[in-house]
């Protein structure tokens, strides 16, 4: 039976980089930013609320997966195109249309140059032969 492929939109604790129980590392690589922020960030949460946030940290590290190892290799471009997705997959899915149309135009541009009467390039291809 095949087994499905880790998905890159999902929260997963990350131990290899974590100090604790990888649920900072975590939420830095999910959210991109940098895991001292994150740290910070946990550490005041848990003492300005009188240390109540922390049940929820240590539940969250007991029931969220470790990140797989598939997901370790990845470059810096494919952790922020993923984070962006994360954020916002609308506006990444209407980048990518746009990134996708602008190529298209810039074909179209580069066919309607090959196939327009150009005699200059009908030359130099003849001058090749």
């Amino acid at each position: 039976m095949a087994t499905q492929p880790p998905t890159r939109t999902r929260f997963y604790k990350d131990k290899r980089n974590g100090k604790v129980m990888g649920v900072c590392a975590g939420i830095a690589d999910y959210t991109g930013l940098d895991v001292l922020v994150v740290r910070i960030m946990m550490f005041m949460a848990i003492w300005l609320s009188g240390f109540a946030v922390l049940p929820f940290y240590f539940v969250l590290g007991m029931i969220a997966e470790d990140r797989p190892r598939e997901l370790s290799n990845d470059s810096p471009e494919d952790k922020r195109f993923w984070q962006q997705v994360r954020v916002s997959p609308t506006r990444t899915a209407r980048d990518i249309r746009m990134n996708l149309k602008a190529i298209d135009r810039r074909l179209a541009d580069v066919e309607s140059y090959v196939l327009t009467n150009n005699r200059s390039l009908a030359r130099e291809i003849e001058e090749l032969r």
